[in-house]
């Protein structure tokens, strides 16, 4: 297998562990280990002090298992597989489903795994345009444009990073009409799901629409864990999650044991734990209309409908890249440019879910003042 490097990953190689301000973040502010700890009930507190640093069940340990399918109404363990993290989940299904003479069709602009993994398996891929124009919504016409008889896997990610976006119901049902009536498994990038701004949002999960729907999660997003690796999918296509096991034998083989009980520690607390992430992103929403309301003349946005990304555009006579570049040199901030989804249009990745984001946001307009004079 030949593969690009992944450029998102490497610009955060670059700058993530030396910039103090992550205006670009994707994920919730992580969860410190006495916090998480003391929402633990009986059992999952004695699980913790009695922990075996052995090896783990491949398949996943079975109550964490148990307790994602909670999740999923209509599913049993038996409908999800962990991984470490959802970037395994993805390597591996992709490879399970796809192979040279397939092809597949991924939104766009996205996460770069969910595109490169495919077209490593020597799959032809189809990239599905979201535009800025249309508020970044899904176009189901577009989307049946793409579609050939040879069309094996559809990738979708909602609530989308990089913009935010979030289909309405009957779009969503339609997507999962279109594929169901062509025999297309549907892989919904669902790690920013549960953060909705409105709970009456949340749309229907893949594994519950579909038999061939496959629901990909990640503790990463909307629980603030992502220290923990912990990734799963959900499906009821038990067949294909037991090939998706048995490549899984060639990757990480099974999970960290500490982080398996951890992940079902905030899974059982998960109310809690999702309002503290959903708090944070209303307070830090609220800021950002009012940034960006007073910037109207150097940024435009479509304010997100979910989730803890934003897309916004530079409207400067400068090119992101480079505005990106002075501005973490200078005020230590740093933003993504959408160059690293080498996506046009002079747009970045703004991230929502760091309690730090005001004073990041700050120090960006200290920038921007400064770029005026």
């Amino acid at each position: 297998m030949r593969i690009p490097d992944f450029k998102l990953e490497r610009y955060f190689a670059k700058w993530e562990f030396n910039a103090p301000y992550l205006l670009c973040s994707s994920d919730i502010e992580g969860w410190r280990m006495s916090e998480l700890l003391a929402l633990a009930d009986e059992d999952g507190r004695e699980r913790w002090e009695r922990l075996s640093l052995g090896y783990t069940e491949s398949t996943g340990l079975p109550a964490l298992r148990e307790e994602i399918a909670r999740m999923y109404p209509g599913l049993e363990p038996r409908h999800v597989l962990t991984f470490g993290g959802a970037q395994e989940a993805i390597f591996v299904l992709t490879n399970v489903l796809l192979g040279p003479g397939d092809h597949a069709v991924v939104t766009w602009p996205g996460y770069q795994s969910l595109y490169e993994v495919a077209r490593a398996t020597g799959a032809e891929v189809s990239l599905l345009r979201l535009r800025e124009e249309d508020g970044w919504t899904l176009d189901l016409e577009a989307l049946k444009r793409e579609l050939r008889p040879h069309t094996k896997l559809l990738v979708v990610n909602f609530p989308h990073n990089p913009t935010g976006a979030l289909p309405g119901a009957a779009a969503w049902k339609g997507l999962f009409d279109l594929a169901g009536e062509r025999g297309i498994h549907v892989l919904s990038d669902e790690v920013y799901r549960l953060l909705e701004y409105d709970p009456k949002d949340t749309l229907p999960a893949a594994a519950e629409l579909s038999a061939r729907g496959v629901s990909l999660g990640v503790m990463s997003k909307a629980f603030g864990l992502a220290g923990l690796r912990v990734g799963w999918l959900a499906s009821r296509d038990t067949a294909l999650l037991e090939r998706c096991a048995a490549y899984k034998d060639y990757t990480t083989l099974c999970n960290a044991a500490p982080s398996e009980v951890l992940a079902l520690i905030a899974l059982r607390a998960r109310e809690r734990v999702l309002a503290r992430s959903r708090e944070l992103l209303s307070r830090n929403l609220a800021v950002l209309d009012d940034f960006f309301a007073r910037r109207a003349d150097t940024f435009r946005w479509v304010r997100p409908a979910s989730g803890s990304v934003a897309f916004p555009k530079l409207l400067k006579d400068m090119p992101v890249a480079g505005f990106c570049q002075r501005l973490v040199e200078t005020e230590g901030v740093l933003l993504l440019p959408g160059d690293v989804y080498d996506f046009p249009g002079n747009h970045f990745r703004l991230g929502l879910g760091r309690t730090n984001m005001p004073d990041a946001l700050a120090r960006l307009e200290r920038f921007c003042d400064a770029l005026g004079r």
